[in-house]
């Protein structure tokens, strides 16, 4: 039986006095796309260099792809994408995929054909020898998934892979982020761009302080249907009292929001606030986000 792609158990890193992780404890099954959420400073690209083996934990363990973090020989089946790189501006495109193969130890005789499909991968064949140097941010961007991709390796890492993009490099990227998963491997996705996420991750982890929040299948954690209500005038008691049989209500930009409620309760719903006297000005429904989702958890962890 094959184990988890990523385990770790009460992870604790300290930079001196300060506290990037405390006790971080999750599973990320193999084949799935994992999103890490979080705001700024939540300590998600101190997890990503714990899994990677380029830092230490203070306390805690934990493994990837059943090895310990860091082993050499496990790091060679991982495609990562830091935040934050720069390659060298004066080689070109399939050069520096030529110095990742050889330091990832792919044979010389598949190297062209891995550089090859990494450049068509990421819409880059056509810029194949042309300077890093002269490369947007959006196109490293591109280059660094492509890196990513060689070997065909079974996890890979994306540390904010979509920043630079413009939407059709975000929809390239997408669609790149769902092929790894099709061939059978697990992508960690930490990421800020929540309607990125909620369209390719399976499950999610909201992290905030160095803490897992919340964890779970996306299904999960949105709470379904949500209905809208906008009144011409404000809501009385009745209505108030009425619309508590239903779910907790939640007022935001001039709307009364519950979730929970299907489709076929809404007429049921729309009646029973009309005989109440009030005066309904619009009905929507909708499904909950993972926006809204992600603020609540953080604004209930205070």
């Amino acid at each position: 039986m094959l184990t988890a792609a990523i385990e770790t158990l009460s992870l604790v890193k300290r930079y001196g006095s300060a506290l990037a992780l405390d006790g971080l404890s999750m599973t990320v099954p193999r084949g799935e796309i994992f999103g890490f959420l979080g705001p700024n400073g939540a300590g998600k690209t101190t997890a990503v260099k714990l899994l990677l083996g380029l830092a230490k934990p203070t306390a805690g363990e934990g493994a990837v792809l059943g090895a310990p973090f860091g082993d050499l020989q496990t790091r060679r089946r991982i495609g990562y994408l830091p935040e934050l790189f720069r390659y060298q501006d004066w080689l070109s495109a399939r050069e520096v995929l030529a110095l990742h193969c050889a330091l990832l130890g792919v044979a010389r005789a598949d190297r062209d054909q891995e550089i090859q499909q990494a450049l068509t991968a990421v819409g880059l064949a056509a810029r194949a020898d042309h300077r890093v140097g002269g490369f947007s941010k959006g196109m490293q961007q591109r280059l660094g998934l492509g890196v990513a991709l060689l070997g065909r390796p079974e996890l890979v890492i994306l540390d904010e892979p979509t920043s630079a993009l413009d939407p059709v490099g975000r929809h390239d990227a997408r669609e790149i982020i769902l092929a790894i998963k099709r061939r059978g491997a697990t992508v960690f996705l930490n990421s800020h761009l929540l309607t990125e996420v909620e369209k390719v991750c399976d499950r999610v982890a909201i992290v905030d302080r160095g803490r897992i929040l919340q964890v779970g299948r996306l299904d999960e954690l949105l709470h379904g249907e949500v209905v809208r209500v906008r009144f011409a005038s404000a809501p009385t008691e009745a209505v108030k009292t009425l619309l508590a049989q239903y779910g907790n209500a939640v007022q935001k930009d001039g709307w009364l929001m519950l979730s929970g409620v299907g489709v076929e309760r809404i007429p049921d719903l729309v009646e029973r606030l009309v005989h109440t006297g009030a005066r309904i000005q619009a009905v929507e429904q909708s499904r909950s986000t993972l926006e809204e989702r992600f603020l609540e958890v953080l604004e209930e962890d205070g």
